[in-house]
This record gives structure tokens, C-alpha cells and sequence, in this order.
């Protein structure tokens, strides 16, 4: 088994390369925009605030990351206050962060070296919308979206848990997936986003437009190689959407019963499963039913579809807790993907969790690791769909005992076939499929040339770094 500290890396970004004279300089060249509707925040419990995600998700990167702060955070709201950051910023060698709604869980919009915090959520301009797709600034909700779309009878076909709070540029350069991935996908498949706009940090900053294969560098990309201003995105048939809560007497039975749903000619938005042990920790998920054993199973299906699912349910041994239609607030999906990991957190904190794309047979992968860990793991699985097969995705909880102990559960699910995502790591690599993507190391050289955003998240850029210094 190798040893923990190869599972998790962190990367040794070197020393700062810029001084609290140059961030000063930066707000005051900045300072003249605030008249536009530009914000410069410094106060340090702002700054604080908004230096943090979800990390603490992972005791790994609580420690590694509790000191890094920026120094000054810009909320710029036109694309041109944007391109004024990025020259100020390049002219004085000073890093940018790039965040959005700040729900991502791996550290993404945490910065490393300081600097200055580039949040994006005043870029909240709907640009256009048609029957197929739309255009939106990066730091438009999802929730406001959909809204826009409804009346040309569409919907955006993928979502995060956060839907109410996240943006879409945060969503597109650190989620991956969501409600809506049993049948989209992941972003990053091909077709899922269509186009960005983006700014270059450069002492003249440029704009491009790029479309298709150009943008998929960017995508899921921490925000290391270039500010994603605006994203162009397909959208999915409107539908009227129900909500089911069900519970089943085994997570084998959920397992079967969500595979015979899948297998069925049904609009299927979401499927997502749920054993015992998070049941009874996540309240919502019993439906008022606390004292009904079993395990749980969330759907969202359309409405032309639930006297299907009903004769599914009844060949299953299974029970329908809860229907109703889908909304924005105290929606089902906001127990689902990592706000399961949020609502079992809140009820004990001693749980973190992994990311995991299952073998296309998973009972074996549930099986061992069940025995491996007995009491110490909770399974929640996500139905996807990867390279165009049905799959599993699993987010199980494990209870933290230690870096070895964690790592010796991510050795076994390598072994036993599955793929795997860290959320323990800070680098787009090792929080991905671990190699090193040479497009986005290019993408950066030719949008970032100087290394500013977001510095210390892409290994490939720090590898080339080191390759061009030479042998210490």
C-alpha cells in the first residue's frame, strides 16, 4: 500500500511573489472603479469569510488550509472592471483567486498564496436564452437561470445539490456533475458546455470567445487558466418534475429497484440511494417516518412517468413516503450528492467522506468495503452515466481514523476496480484522475502566462515550473 503521503499530496507552491505594497497598489488602482459599482472588501473577518469553502469536509485539508487568506477581494459587476483586475494584478505580479458562491468542497477558491480574491458574483447578466441554449455571466445563480428559461420551455440539464445558492461559472470550473448526470453525464463530457468567454491575466488583458473543444480546458479547472467571464450552455426539455421519496428493505433492493427504474423509457432526472446508517442520521430522509426501518431511495421523475414507477415500486417491496412536485425551496435535491455529506457532518462531524466511480458490477466494491470497515462506513450512491454507460457514482461516509485509515480504504476501492475522485487533495490532477492534462498546462500558458490564477492547484503548471528551474 503506498503510504499516506502519497495519497495525499500538496503541493509546495514556494514563496510569496508579491508584497503587501504591491496588493496596495493593486486596490489603489482599482479604487477609482468603486464609483462604477466595483467592491473592494478588506476587512479581515470579509476577507476571512471569503477565503474559505467546504474544505473542512476532509481533515486532510482543514490543517493545510487554515491559514491561507487573501489579502484584498474584488466583486467586480461588468467584464470590464474584470479585465482592470487582471491588468492591475499582472502589472504588479500579484495572484488572483477565482470564486464564485463558494459552496465547492475541495478548496478550490481558497488561495494559497494570498493575494487578491476575485469573486464573481456580481457578473449576474443573463445574456440570452433560446429553445436550445443560453448564455450567462459566471456569476449568475443556477436558480435564476432556470427561472429565465421557463417561459421557452427548457431547463438546464445539470445541477449541483447547491442549486439555490451556487453560479454557474463556479459550477463549471470546480463541480463536475449533479442532479440531472443519470442521463447528461458529467460538464465535462462533450456537448455539456458549449462555449465561454473568458479574460486573460495579462498586463493587457485579452477577451476570447471560445467555443466547443477550445473551452474544455477550462472546464473543471479550478479557475487556474483563465477567467470564465460568461458560459454558453444546452439546455434540456422542460418537464414537470415529481419528487418521491421511497424507502426499500435493503440498499440491494434500492440497487435493484433503481437499476429496473433506469432500464424503463422514463424522463429521469435523478437517483440517488441511501443505507441505514445515513438514513437515521439525516432526518428529512426518514419522511417522517423515523421508526420504519430500511433504506432510501430519492427520485425525480416526470409526471407522465409515475404510474410506471408506481408498478415498479409494488414489484419491489417498496414504499412511496413522499411525492410532490419539484420547486426551488425544500427541494429533495438538497439532500443529495455532497449536501448528504453536509447534513450527516452536521448531525456528527467525526464523518468525512470519498468520491468514487463505481465497476460497472458494484456489489463486489460494496461487499468488501462493508467488511473492511463494518460501523466506520455509510453508503450514498448517485446514479450517472460515464462514456455513455449506465453507472454508479458513490459518495460513501467514512469515520475519520487518520490519514493511514483513510488511505487504506482509497487502496482497496483502487483495487477492487473503481475509479477515484479525492476530495482529500488540492490540485486538479489528484482530485481528478491523477495524470497531468497537457491542455489545461497550455491553456494556462497562453491565458495566464505568468502563473497568477489561482497558483499551487494545477500540478502540471508546477511541474513545468520546476522543470525550467533545473536540478536543485
Amino acid at each position: 500500500m503506498r503510504p499516506a503521503r502519497d495519497v495525499f499530496p500538496f503541493p509546495s507552491v514556494g514563496p510569496r511573489r508579491h508584497d503587501p505594497a504591491a496588493v496596495a497598489a493593486v486596490a489603489q488602482a482599482l479604487t477609482p472603479l468603486q464609483a462604477d459599482g466595483l467592491r473592494l472588501m478588506v476587512k479581515p473577518e470579509e476577507r476571512r469569510r471569503l477565503s474559505r469553502d467546504a474544505y473542512d469536509y476532509s481533515p486532510v485539508l482543514t490543517p493545510q488550509l487554515a491559514a491561507a487568506e487573501a489579502e484584498l477581494v474584488v466583486c467586480p459587476t461588468t467584464v470590464e472592471q474584470v479585465k482592470a483586475v487582471a491588468a492591475a494584478c499582472a502589472q504588479r505580479h500579484v495572484p488572483i483567486t477565482m470564486r464564485g458562491a463558494g459552496t465547492g468542497n475541495y478548496g478550490q477558491a481558497v488561495p494559497l498564496l494570498g493575494g487578491v480574491l476575485l469573486t464573481m458574483t456580481g457578473l449576474r447578466t443573463i445574456r440570452s436564452t433560446t429553445a436550445d441554449r443560453f448564455t450567462a455571466e459566471a456569476g449568475c445563480r443556477l436558480a435564476a437561470i432556470d427561472e429565465a428559461l421557463a417561459p421557452h420551455g427548457v431547463e438546464q440539464r445539470l445541477l449541483p445539490s447547491t442549486y439555490r445558492t451556487a453560479t454557474i461559472g463556479g459550477f463549471v470550473a470546480g463541480g463536475s456533475g449533479g442532479v440531472g448526470s443519470v442521463g447528461w453525464g458529467f460538464l465535462q463530457n462533450p456537448g455539456n458546455v458549449l462555449g465561454m468567454d473568458i479574460v486573460t491575466v495579462e498586463p493587457r488583458p485579452r477577451r476570447h470567445q471560445l467555443m466547443g473543444d477550445a473551452a474544455a480546458p477550462l472546464n473543471h479547472a479550478y479557475g487556474t487558466n483563465g477567467i470564465i467571464v460568461a458560459l454558453t450552455m444546452p439546455t434540456a426539455p422542460l418537464r414537470r418534475w415529481q419528487e418521491l421519496l421511497v424507502v426499500t428493505p435493503s440498499l440491494e433492493h434500492s440497487l435493484h429497484l433503481a437499476n429496473q427504474l433506469r432500464m424503463a423509457a422514463l424522463p429521469i432526472k435523478e437517483l440517488s440511494l441511501y443505507d441505514q446508517r445515513i438514513v437515521a442520521m439525516v432526518r428529512p430522509l426518514q419522511g417522517g417516518a423515523a421508526d420504519m426501518d430500511g433504506c432510501r431511495l430519492i427520485a425525480i421523475v416526470a409526471m407522465e412517468a409515475m404510474e410506471t414507477v408506481k408498478t415498479h415500486l409494488g414489484q419491489h417491496n417498496a414504499q412511496l413516503l413522499l411525492r410532490r412536485p419539484q420547486t426551488v425551496a425544500g427541494s429533495l435535491r438538497e439532500l443529495t450528492w455532497n449536501h448528504t455529506t453536509l447534513h450527516a457532518r452536521a448531525a456528527d462531524p467525526a464523518w468525512t467522506y470519498l468520491q468514487l466511480l463505481l465497476p460497472p458490477e458494484p456489489a463486489a466494491v460494496l461487499q468488501a468495503l462493508s467488511r473492511q470497515q463494518g460501523d466506520g462506513l455509510a453508503w450514498h450512491l448517485e446514479a450517472v452515466r460515464s462514456q455513455g454507460e449506465a453507472r454508479w457514482a458513490a459518495l460513501p461516509l467514512l469515520r475519520w481514523q487518520g490519514a493511514d485509515g483513510l488511505a487504506e480504504v482509497m487502496e482497496t476501492a483502487l483495487d477492487l476496480g473503481c475509479t477515484l475522485f479525492n476530495p482529500h487533495v488540492i490540485t486538479v490532477e489528484d482530485g481528478g484522475l491523477g495524470v497531468v492534462d497537457t491542455d489545461q498546462v497550455q491553456a494556462k500558458q497562453a491565458y495566464d502566462p505568468a502563473g497568477l490564477l489561482n497558483p499551487g492547484k494545477l500540478r502540471g503548471w508546477l511541474e513545468l515550473e520546476a522543470a525550467k528551474q533545473g536540478p536543485a
